[in-house]
C-alpha cells in the first residue's frame, strides 16, 4: 500500500513539473474592424465680399411693400448709392433678397423727398378744349417735370454682355448719338442680351415691367428705342388715354385722337388728377359734358399684364419720404428674355438705376453689383 501511494505521489509531482515547463498557449486573435477614415470638417459658407446674398426661406413674403416678414429680418442688406439723375437726384438704395424652392424675392427701399405721380394728365381749358400737361423742355422722350418715379435693375442674360462684370450698365449706354438728347441704349454685339426689370410707379399694376436689352441701333422709323424692348405679352398693360377718330385713310377703322382723352374714372380726384392713372376695370367712356374747366383726367389707363412681360409680381408703398418695394419671380421663368437663376452656386451681376420724376435721365450706380445664393 505504501508502495502504491509512493508511485501516485511521484506521478503527480512529475505532471506538475511538466506542466510548469510547457510553453504557454498563444491566445486566439480576435478580428477587429479597421478605424473609419476621418472626414475633414466642412468649412462654413462665407459670402464673397460686397455680395448681395439671397437667403433661403421656407415661405414666400407677401408682396405688399411693407416688408415686415421674419425672413426679411434675417437677411443681410446691401446699400448701393446712385447719383447723377435728373432734378439733382441722389439716393442710397437698400436691398435684401430671399429665395424659396422655386422663386426669388427682393425688398428694395430708398429715400425720395417727393412722390411723383402727376404723369402728363389732361386738363380742361377755359374754352372747353383739353390739353395734355407736358414738360416744356422735353425735346422728345425726355420728360423731367410731369412724370413718375421709377426704378430699374439690369442683368446680363447668360453672361452674354461682354465686360458687364467690370463696367456695369455703362457698357450699354451711348450718349450723344443721333435720335435723342440723352443718347441710346443697346449692347455692342449680336447675341448680347440683358434682362431689364423696370418698375413704373404709375403705369404698373401689381407687377414690375419685364423688359430686355439687345444690340439694335437707333432708327427713327423702326427702332426709336434702339435696344430697349419689352418681353412678349398676351394682354393687359398700360396705354395712353387718347380718344379715337375715324381713320382718314380707311373709314372702317379708327386712329388715336390726341386732342381729347378717351376715358375717365369715378375714382379720379378731378381737382388734382390723383391717383394719376385709370384702372381699365373702372374706365368709362369720356363725356366732355361731365367736366368743368380746370378738371384733370389721368393720362394713363392700366391693367395687369398677362404673359412673359408680367412675370415679376410686386407691391409698393410710399411713406415718410421713402419708397419701399417688394417683388419676386420664379428662379427659372423659362423665357429667353430673362436671366435664369438656375445655378445657385453662380454669381449674377447687375446694376441699379432710380428715376426721380424722370422719363430717362436716371440716377445710376457707378460700377456693378453681384448676387449670390446662401446654401
Amino acid at each position: 500500500m505504501k508502495k502504491l501511494m509512493y508511485i501516485v505521489s511521484l506521478f503527480v509531482l512529475v505532471s506538475m513539473l511538466l506542466s510548469a515547463c510547457a510553453p504557454k498557449a498563444t491566445p486566439t486573435a480576435v478580428a477587429t474592424e479597421p478605424p473609419a477614415p476621418t472626414e475633414p470638417p466642412v468649412p462654413a459658407w462665407t459670402a464673397p465680399e460686397g455680395a448681395l446674398v439671397s437667403f433661403p426661406s421656407a415661405t414666400a413674403p407677401t408682396l405688399d411693400g411693407v416688408g415686415d416678414e421674419a425672413a426679411w429680418a434675417d437677411a443681410d442688406e446691401v446699400v448701393i448709392t446712385v447719383a447723377g439723375g435728373a432734378n439733382g437726384f441722389t439716393t442710397d438704395v437698400h436691398i435684401k433678397t430671399i429665395y424659396t424652392a422655386d422663386s426669388i424675392y427682393f425688398l428694395v427701399s430708398y429715400a425720395d423727398s417727393t412722390e411723383s405721380w402727376f404723369r402728363s394728365p389732361w386738363q380742361m381749358q377755359a374754352d372747353g378744349t383739353w390739353m395734355k400737361i407736358n414738360d416744356p423742355n422735353d425735346l422728345g422722350g425726355d420728360n423731367n417735370l410731369v412724370y413718375e418715379d421709377k426704378m430699374a435693375f439690369i442683368w446680363p442674360i447668360n453672361n452674354s454682355i461682354a465686360n458687364f462684370e467690370s463696367v456695369g450698365c455703362f457698357i450699354a449706354c451711348h450718349a450723344g448719338e443721333e435720335g435723342k438728347p440723352y443718347g441710346n441704349k443697346y449692347t455692342a454685339s449680336e447675341g448680347e442680351l440683358g434682362d431689364i426689370w423696370h418698375w413704373k410707379s404709375i403705369r404698373n399694376l401689381n407687377q414690375i415691367d419685364d423688359q430686355y436689352l439687345d444690340w439694335t441701333r437707333y432708327n427713327a422709323e423702326t427702332a426709336k428705342e434702339a435696344g430697349r424692348k419689352s418681353d412678349p405679352k398676351e394682354s393687359g398693360g398700360y396705354s395712353d388715354n387718347y380718344g379715337t377718330k375715324p381713320d382718314p385713310a380707311d373709314a372702317t377703322k379708327t386712329v388715336a385722337d390726341k386732342t381729347i382723352p378717351g376715358f375717365s374714372s369715378p375714382s379720379t380726384d378731378l381737382a388734382t388728377g390723383a391717383p394719376g392713372y385709370i384702372l381699365a376695370s373702372e374706365k368709362v367712356p369720356f363725356d366732355a359734358a361731365a367736366f368743368n374747366p380746370g378738371d384733370y383726367i389721368p393720362g394713363i389707363v392700366k391693367s395687369e399684364m398677362v404673359g412673359d412681360r408680367g412675370n415679376i409680381s410686386a407691391g409698393w408703398k410710399y411713406a415718410d419720404g421713402t419708397w419701399t418695394l417688394e417683388f419676386g419671380r420664379l428662379l427659372d421663368t423659362g423665357s429667353e428674355f430673362d436671366v435664369q437663376f438656375t445655378d445657385l452656386s453662380a454669381m449674377y451681376y447687375f446694376s441699379v438705376a432710380v428715376f426721380d420724376n424722370a422719363q430717362v435721365r436716371h440716377a445710376f450706380e457707378t460700377g456693378v453689383s453681384f448676387l449670390v445664393f446662401k446654401p
